[in-house]
């Protein structure tokens, strides 16, 4: 298979594009929680969980966004607390996280991770501060096939995503999720083909074709210059 690379700019500015219409609000504001959205908002929940950290979550970027512990409990944290975190956690260790839930959904969006008398807290930005320049780190055309070990969801309670059985996690827009119902469950068995990174985290993709196998492959997001080709 012949890889191409692309700059995370670019993967972001065609995907994002494609999904801005699937934005989603935030929850009421509380003390550590984001503002709350216009309308009518879902009930949202305080909560604390201990546990064990089980594997890291990754976006296609191949930063940590969230995490599994090793009771099931899937939590959720934006990007840029990937390098504190990863850089001092490690698979194994006890942690408490605090943070919200919608209620009904079994994803925690932590606002506090705690472990080994370390207290980390995610801080909202100051107004009118920029965020960091984006990364200009390649992503790689990949290929990957496995059956599923656990759907992802994202705090809302949408899938966005498959941990397969070969520790790949393959992403792709919580509006895909109603195209791919069939590979929505555990032990479904998946081809994916998309743009992502491989390192010491894991590898993770965001999905530009999906399937049962690489002969069922279908086109679920336009990706940069039309997505890698299909497999012959």
């Amino acid at each position: 298979m012949t890889f191409r690379t692309l700059t995370r700019t670019g993967l972001i500015a065609a995907l994002i594009a494609c999904g801005a219409a699937q934005a989603q609000p935030l929850p009421p504001a509380a003390p550590g929680q984001p503002p709350a959205p216009i309308g009518q908002p879902p009930a949202v929940e305080s909560a604390t969980h201990g546990g064990t950290l089980q594997r890291w979550l990754l976006n296609p970027n191949g930063e940590a966004d969230g995490l599994l512990m090793q009771d099931g409990t899937q939590v959720a944290f934006p990007p840029h607390l990937s390098q504190t975190l990863t850089g001092w956690l490690r698979v194994g260790d006890a942690l408490e996280v605090t943070g919200w839930n919608h209620a009904g959904v079994p994803v925690l969006r932590a606002s506090t991770l705690r472990s080994q008398g370390r207290t980390v807290e995610d801080t909202p930005p100051v107004p009118g501060q920029m965020p960091p320049p984006p990364s200009r780190e390649a992503l790689a055309e990949l290929q990957t096939d496995g059956r599923v070990a656990r759907v992802l969801l994202n705090s809302r309670g949408d899938a966005h995503g498959l941990l397969l059985d070969n520790g790949v996690i393959v992403r792709f827009p919580p509006h895909v999720a109603a195209s791919v119902g069939n590979l929505l469950q555990t032990g479904a068995t998946v081809s994916a083909r998309g743009w992502g990174t491989r390192n010491a985290l894991g590898t993770a993709l965001e999905a530009t074709q999906l399937g049962a196998t690489p002969d069922t492959l279908q086109d679920v997001l336009r990706g940069p210059a039309g997505g890698p080709p299909r497999l012959p």
